[in-house]
């Protein structure tokens, strides 16, 4: 099932089974995102906040205390702090990144600037973990602090390693875990935290939200390469960007010397010519690079699944093991 072909997207259908609860996370946001003295603070916050993305992280933490029986007001907070973090990331990103576009929009640095881009971000993190204090729980402070500064480090080791041919599997694994996984298993893991579940449960619920955000990103990476004008990416940008990811590295670990020598002009020197990125497409091909990365995908979409076991049985739990299947399903 691919992209479009889904009458009722997995997301959707939590979406609307948390409708309640999403618009308090909404609400707010909408109330911490403003500011008295900094009327710019709250316009590039709502560019981005308004820009229509799905709500995947926040969804993730009302999904989990839903799960766990939670029926105090703490989840909404978390929910929306996780949303802040994701916000403050995407700002920050986007100017390390130099990015033009996104979500199909024009970015908040193209629009503003760098500097406000910066500051606001540095607002909406200061912003979330006001939100995390007021939840009164030191261990709710602790995962999603560890999970901020985890993934700042996710995002600097990405600097060094998405240019250098000698970052392997492992070394990807870990830039993913940083930059992308640990706000998930941070939002899953939060929601069973707040609920009070006992450690098995909270455990499954990281397990679950750590898989599918490994499984997310490696797909996101995958469509790069293995896209559609209907996934909303352009074929290449990574390779355009001189990124490292899984599909690169694998062709890379398989390369004669004279492959090796077009990996190393193309993503370390930056020498890119017309016709390279059909060559790197070729040599994806011929290594079997693309399948073997969409193997990847699959297993983890398969442990975030299993993880699933663990918990209480729940039409939302059976929502969340679809949701692990549709992000697969994006590439078929």
């Amino acid at each position: 099932m691919g992209l479009d072909e889904a009458t009722v997207k997995p997301h959707e259908r939590l979406s609307a089974a948390l409708a309640t609860e999403l618009s308090q996370v909404n609400s707010l946001i909408r109330t911490r995102m403003a500011s008295e003295h900094a009327p710019r603070i709250p316009e590039v916050t709502a560019h981005l906040v308004e820009a229509g993305g799905k709500r995947l992280r926040p969804m993730l933490t009302l999904a989990a205390a839903r799960i766990c029986g939670y029926d105090g007001p703490y989840h909404i907070h978390l929910a929306a702090t996780v949303e802040f973090i994701h916000t403050a990331t995407l700002l920050h990103d986007d100017v390390v990144d130099e990015s033009g576009q996104r979500r199909g929009r024009p970015t908040a640095n193209l629009l503003w600037d760098n500097k406000s881009s910066i500051l606001v971000g540095d607002y909406l993190f200061s912003r979330s973990f006001q939100l995390m204090v007021e939840t009164g729980s030191l261990r709710v402070l602790d995962i999603l602090a560890n999970a901020s500064a985890t993934i700042a480090e996710g995002e600097v080791l990405q600097l060094t390693a998405a240019q250098d041919l000698r970052t392997d599997e492992a070394i990807y694994l870990q830039v993913v875990r940083g930059k992308t996984a640990a706000l998930f298993s941070a939002a899953t893991e939060v929601g069973g935290v707040i609920a009070g579940a006992p450690d098995p449960v909270t455990k499954a619920l990281f397990d679950y939200g750590d898989s599918l955000g490994i499984c997310f990103q490696i797909v996101d990476d995958l469509l790069d390469y293995w896209g559609s004008d209907a996934t909303g990416k352009n074929i290449g940008d990574d390779f355009r960007e001189r990124k490292l990811t899984l599909p690169v590295i694998k062709a890379v670990a398989k390369a004669d010397s004279e492959e090796r020598a077009f990996w190393e002009r193309t993503i370390e020197k930056g020498n890119q010519r017309d016709g390279d990125l059909e060559h790197a497409l070729d040599l994806l091909a011929k290594h079997g690079a693309l399948e073997a990365t969409r193997a990847d995908a699959l297993n983890w979409a398969a442990k975030a699944k299993s993880a699933l076991e663990a918990l209480p049985n729940d039409p939302i739990r059976d929502m969340l093991s679809d949701i692990a299947d549709y992000v697969v399903a994006r590439v078929n």
